[in-house]
């Protein structure tokens, strides 16, 4: 079959890879434009792209960088094309119907959960934060809606306890070739399934900014510690000491009582109280600092260890 991959996140990166060596015909690689990044706000290629540059390439198989998919002249690059198959995984825009009726067989979409749960653009961060057991890869067929399309198949993965947004990402990332794969096998076939979702049992992961990262600590230290796995490394938990973040990477519970945001334990730990019980802080990085251990943290900047919030 012929494909046009749209991605953008290093997520979709081994997909893509697994997408080149199959017997399917990679016609074009569509990702978002290159733009600057980090503090020196140099340019640099989205990942998809970057991981390609100075690799080959099937024949004719251009990357294509729209500013706006839903652009007239973007719909009329990939209609050129002539897809079978359009296959899409975290590529940052909404995809128009125009381009939805471009491939002759599906429009398919790789979600890293296990819809109806967690549409939208955080499902990762949303899964773990929830204290959810598992999650998945979703391919669902695409239509106009966020994440509303019939499934066609899932692989589904344990959460394990010591999960981070982070290493959930790279999880996801490697279960999700195979069942591309066997999703383009079944629609060759022509007995890939339609499987409507269950609108009742929908909930919704919305796009998080960094102020999302901001610690509550009147919510159950249990609740907290999820969510400070769950935004590592992005969008980053962090607390206020002496009014600079104090970012925390990881934290365990532990049973001590006292006021949301007070700190219990400054000597040799460093704790703080939550809604119920408590965090022992374990990896943290102060403003402007290297990431480092409570430990260290507090032989070198105890005086720092004021208030918290």
């Amino acid at each position: 079959m012929r494909v046009v991959f749209i991605g953008t996140g290093e997520i979709g990166v081994p997909t893509l890879e697994a997408l080149l060596k199959s017997e399917h015909e990679v016609v074009a690689i569509a990702t978002q434009p290159d733009k600057p990044v980090g503090r020196a706000q140099s340019v640099e290629p989205p990942p998809i792209k970057k991981a390609f540059i100075g690799r080959a390439r099937p024949p004719g198989a251009p990357i294509l960088q729209p500013p706006r998919i839903k652009d007239p002249h973007a719909i009329e690059q990939v209609r050129a094309l002539t897809p079978d198959v359009i296959v899409v995984m975290a590529y940052g825009q909404i995809l128009p119907r125009a381009v939805l009726e471009i491939p002759k067989i599906a429009c398919l979409n790789l979600h890293a959960s296990l819809l109806p749960r967690w549409r939208g653009a955080a499902p990762i961060q949303a899964a773990i934060a929830a204290g959810d057991q598992q999650t998945g890869i979703t391919v669902m067929y695409m239509d106009e809606g966020l994440d509303t399309g019939d499934i066609l198949l899932q692989r589904k993965l344990d959460i394990l306890s010591t999960d981070t947004g982070g290493s959930l990402h790279r999880c996801l990332a490697q279960i999700a070739p195979e069942a591309l794969v066997e999703s383009l096998r079944l629609l060759t076939a022509k007995s890939a399934p339609r499987i409507p979702q269950d609108k009742s049992q929908a909930t919704y992961a919305p796009k998080l900014k960094r102020a999302d990262g901001k610690i509550d600590w009147s919510e159950p230290a249990e609740v907290i510690q999820r969510k400070i796995r769950a935004f590592n490394p992005w969008p980053g938990a962090f607390m206020k000491i002496d009014e600079r973040n104090l970012k925390i990477f990881s934290a365990s519970v532990v049973e001590l009582s006292g006021k949301p945001g007070e700190i219990l334990r400054s000597e040799k730990e460093l704790v703080v109280g939550a809604g119920s019980d408590a965090l022992a802080l374990k990896e943290v990085q102060l403003e402007g600092k290297k990431s480092m251990t409570a430990q260290e943290f507090l032989r070198g900047h105890a005086s720092l260890v004021r208030t918290a919030g």
